[in-house]
């Protein structure tokens, strides 16, 4: 089987194809990623001489690219991860979450619809379904709300999957996944910044109150359900992929600062590390998402405690200084101090 992954230097994505090889014997791979700011060939360094593998530097956004990957590679299955990602970006620039979330997937599609690929694979994001309130639960029915540039951009990108299925009859699926956690997740987001941030002896920079929840999954899950709906999805199907793990934002700093302190006592870091800053814009307050019929319909469940999938977290950045550093550069610093402000 040939597999084509788009954006697969990034977070999810390079763990997914660490997933395939692990999981699967004969398959072929090609990872399709532009190397912006969050994607890195070096998440990918211990299996960068796996024969199964090959990388080409590509842009959605210029069809011509695809369409010679695909006429190298002649792939059989479509998964496309690539975006951009990070809602605060979005609010900074929301043109190339346009350009690149929008057009580079109808680019994606129209090229997969000629050459009759079996599977096209949509990775969104429980984004799209806006905000909830103190309860409830997000399924596959709620009507798309997305209040962000980022979230606009996916939604968008989802209906254009469906309107391939129903207009041509691409087979394709579209999974929508809670928030997720894990090894080389760059640190733009929550749970690697605070990371980074406690062991650089930094403020953690929270949004607002820190009381705004979000449900984790580990990507290793996440990574297992993706399999799965490739394999045995209904052509046309959306998926929510969830662990019901709903957390405020400031419960996770806590965890994190508390599991930093049983690992690297040295460290000394402490809550007075924390540091409420001003809200984002349009933050939305509540995700929870219901993944009944991803576990009824193909009997998926996560296998991955939060606690202790998060330990393991810490626990990687910790002995992977390395990968940080070469992560933290000037251009993310400068970004970061944009975002959060002169205090940090």
């Amino acid at each position: 089987m040939k597999y084509f992954v788009t954006g697969g230097a990034g977070f999810i994505g390079s763990n997914f194809i660490r997933y395939l090889l692990n999981h699967h014997h004969d398959i072929d791979i090609l990872n399709f990623d532009s190397l912006t700011y969050a994607g890195n060939l070096n998440n990918l360094s211990d299996i960068e001489n796996d024969p199964r593998y090959s990388f080409v530097k590509g842009d959605l956004r210029e069809i011509r690219e695809i369409e010679n990957a695909f006429d190298l590679f002649g792939p059989e299955y479509v998964i496309n991860f690539a975006a951009e990602s990070h809602v605060d970006r979005s609010i900074l620039q929301p043109d190339i979450f346009v350009t690149s979330n929008i057009v580079g997937v109808q680019n994606l599609l129209q090229v997969s619809q000629n050459h009759s690929v079996k599977k096209y694979l949509q990775i969104s994001t429980d984004e799209v379904y806006g905000s909830l309130g103190k309860t409830g639960m997000f399924t596959e029915s709620t009507p798309l709300d997305p209040r962000s540039p980022y979230s606009a951009s996916k939604a968008s990108a989802d209906l254009l999957t469906q309107a391939y299925f129903h207009t041509f009859n691409l087979p394709i699926n579209i999974t929508r996944c809670s928030n997720n956690y894990g090894p080389y997740q760059f640190p733009e987001k929550l749970i690697p910044l605070t990371i980074l941030n406690c062991l650089n002896g930094k403020k953690i920079p929270v949004y607002g109150d820190g009381l705004n929840i979000r449900d984790w999954i580990h990507v290793e899950d996440h990574c297992s359900a993706i399999d799965l709906v490739l394999q045995k999805g209904t052509p046309g199907e959306v998926y929510n992929v969830g662990a019901h793990n709903e957390q405020s934002n400031i419960e996770i700093v806590k965890l994190i600062i508390w599991i930093l302190a049983d690992l690297r006592p040295d460290l000394k870091v402490s809550e007075d590390f924390i540091m409420y800053v001003a809200d984002r814009k349009g933050h939305d307050r509540r995700y929870a998402i219901d993944a009944t019929k991803l576990q009824k319909a193909l009997k998926w469940k996560p296998s991955i405690h939060f606690e202790a999938g998060l330990k393991d977290t810490v626990r990687w950045y910790i002995e992977h200084p390395d990968w940080l550093n070469s992560i933290v550069t000037k251009g993310y610093l400068e970004y970061y101090k944009k975002v959060y402000g002169k205090n940090f």
